[in-house]
């Protein structure tokens, strides 16, 4: 998940970092309490780098650990801060691992422009 440093993320953008529909967004928004976005003069939600951060503790929940709803609401209730840390080091971690095989890629691209000389 890739949040480019944005303000605001439609509810579109969120579904497609984590590959679900809109209308799994809206359902997740109805059942968990903490994932509140604010909404426009129009009606559209604006999610917030945290809101992201919210949809993805809960997609890693109900989706990569395989709670049931009621296990996800449950475990967040008791553990929330310790998910929201797993989650902040796997969007660390993927960002580092990002960055280290763009070097890579530069590395790799540089060294074939060198040999070609």
């Amino acid at each position: 998940m890739d949040t480019n440093g944005k303000y605001y993320y439609s509810i579109g953008e969120v579904a497609a970092m984590f590959g679900v529909n809109t209308s799994m967004i809206r359902y997740w928004e109805k059942e968990f309490d903490v994932l509140r976005p604010r909404k426009s003069k129009k009606g559209n939600r604006l999610f917030t780098e945290r809101d992201v951060r919210y949809v993805h503790v809960i997609y890693q929940l109900l989706k990569v650990k395989g709670y049931t709803l009621a296990g996800a609401k449950q475990a967040l209730k008791e553990r929330f801060s310790d998910y929201e840390e797993r989650v902040i080091l796997l969007e660390t971690f993927d960002k580092t691992r990002n960055f280290l095989l763009d070097l890579d890629k530069a590395l790799a691209e540089r060294q074939k422009k060198t040999e070609k000389k």
